[in-house]
């Protein structure tokens, strides 16, 4: 990764593929919209449109406190926020729960980051559901936090392992990868490090620790 720019354009490539397919359906439930003359498939599309309204919204809403500089937030945040965002993107899918155990003490930026990004890679390991539990404990000194997700069908990326470990050269990285070189470097930055387990195949646990 060249420069800071390299890192940004991976990450909105990330945002612009996650948010392709519900403002694609909205473009196609308008155009569909309006042709449809029949009441009940009227009502039929804008369910749709209501339901891909929502699924951008709530994408929009993560990326802006997981990727962006959190314009309206200061140096420390709310966790209640990322509580938030977590629940709604989390309960998209309706198949996966989210078990929240952080305190409410404000937390460092780039803590509240490295959160974020565990909990997005940790569903979207997901495949087929499951159980995301999500802990924290914040020091005068430091920062930890434990992600852990066991469902039946878990499938983490070994190629976001090697990127958030450091495992994976720079000229490899895109744009699947670029959010766990962001969780990787703001460790690094902090003084922190990345830790990952799979205590058995239905489950995946990824701890962080900085110093703050």
């Amino acid at each position: 990764m060249e420069t800071k720019a390299d890192l940004a354009s991976l990450l909105c490539s990330r945002l612009c593929h996650d948010l392709l397919s519900p403002v694609g359906a909205m473009n196609n439930g308008l155009e569909l919209l309006a042709d449809e003359h029949d009441p009940a498939m009227r009502e039929r599309c804008m369910e749709l449109l209501a339901d891909s309204a929502r699924s951008a919204a709530t994408k929009l809403k993560f990326f802006r406190l997981a990727f962006g500089a959190a314009g309206g937030f200061g140096p420390k945040v709310d966790p209640k926020e990322a509580k938030a965002v977590l629940e709604e993107l989390v309960g998209m899918s309706g198949k996966t729960q989210l078990i929240w155990e952080v305190g409410d003490q404000l937390y460092p930026k780039a803590a509240i980051k490295i959160l974020l990004n565990l909990v997005f890679m940790a569903n979207e390991a997901l495949v087929r559901g499951g159980q995301i539990q999500v802990g924290s404990e914040l020091s005068e000194e430091s920062c930890e936090i434990v992600v852990a997700a066991s469902g039946t069908h878990l499938a983490f990326s070994a190629d976001v392992e090697k990127t958030l470990l450091g495992n994976l050269r720079e000229e490899e990285l895109d744009s699947r990868t670029a959010a766990a070189w962001m969780v990787h470097k703001l460790c690094e930055e902090n003084h922190g490090q990345i830790l990952l387990e799979h205590p058995d195949k239905n489950m995946l646990v990824i701890g962080s620790n900085i110093k703050v």
